[in-house]
C-alpha cells in the first residue's frame, strides 16, 4: 500500500503544480470488462467472464509535454465462475470503480491532431454495491484495490479508445468456514477493460 500512498501524494503534488494552461476535459466512458478471478489455490479453477462498465471520466493534461492524469467514476459488472470440488460457483458483482491514472500522451508530429497514442498507470479503488454473500461458503469483500497498466489512442482530439489490465492487490473473494483441509482460500481480481470515451 506504500506504492498507492506514494502515487496519490505525487498526484496531489502534480495537480497543485499544474500551470493555469492545463487542459481540463470531461465526458462519458463505456466499455467491456473481462474478469478472471485468480485463486491462491490451484485446485480452484477460475474462468474468464465478460461484464460491462459505464460512467464518466475527467482528464487533466499539461500542453506540449502531454503529461497529466485521468480520473473516472465507473459502474462495473464483474462476473466469475469457478469449480469448488464438484460444485460450480457463479458470482456477479457490481462495483463503483474509481481509477486514477497517470497519463502520458505521446506527441506524434504532423498527425498529432488526428491520432495520439498514450500510456496510463495507476490504482483503481472498487466499492462493492451488490450483496457480499455469494453462498454459504463464499463472501465478497466490500472494497477491492487493483493496479492498472494501460494503453490507447486519442482520435480527432476528442475520442479515446483504450485497454488496461488490472492486477488485484487485495482479495476480492474469500472462502468461509474452511473444513475441507485445503487451508485458507482467497481470490483476487485480474481483469482487462476495454473502453471508449468522448471528452468535451
Amino acid at each position: 500500500m506504500k506504492l498507492i500512498k506514494g502515487f496519490i501524494l505525487a498526484a496531489v503534488m502534480v495537480f497543485a503544480a499544474m500551470p493555469v494552461s492545463a487542459q481540463f476535459r470531461i465526458g462519458p466512458r463505456v466499455g467491456v470488462a473481462v474478469n478472471d478471478l485468480h485463486f491462491n489455490k490451484s485446485v480452484f479453477d477460475g474462468d474468464n467472464r465478460a461484464g460491462f462498465t459505464a460512467g464518466v471520466m475527467t482528464e487533466f493534461t499539461v500542453p506540449v509535454i502531454g503529461l497529466g492524469f485521468d480520473l473516472s467514476a465507473m459502474y462495473v459488472r464483474r462476473s466469475a465462475k469457478w469449480m469448488d470440488g464438484e460444485n460450480i460457483v457463479k458470482d456477479n458483482r457490481d462495483y463503483i470503480d474509481v481509477p486514477l491514472n497517470l497519463k502520458w500522451k505521446i506527441g506524434v508530429p504532423v498527425i498529432g491532431k488526428i491520432i495520439t497514442p498514450y500510456l496510463t498507470t495507476g490504482p483503481t479503488f472498487s466499492f462493492l454495491t451488490s450483496r457480499r454473500a455469494i453462498s454459504d461458503a463464499y463472501k465478497n469483500k466490500s472494497v477491492d484495490i487493483a493496479w492498472n497498466f494501460g494503453f490507447g489512442v486519442q482520435l480527432i482530439q476528442h475520442i479515446q479508445v483504450g485497454a488496461s489490465y488490472g492486477l488485484g492487490l487485495t482479495k476480492a473473494v474469500n472462502k468461509l468456514n474452511i473444513n475441507d483441509g485445503k487451508g485458507g482460500v482467497e481470490g483476487k481480481n485480474r481483469y482487462w477493460t476495454i473502453t471508449a470515451a468522448y471528452l468535451f
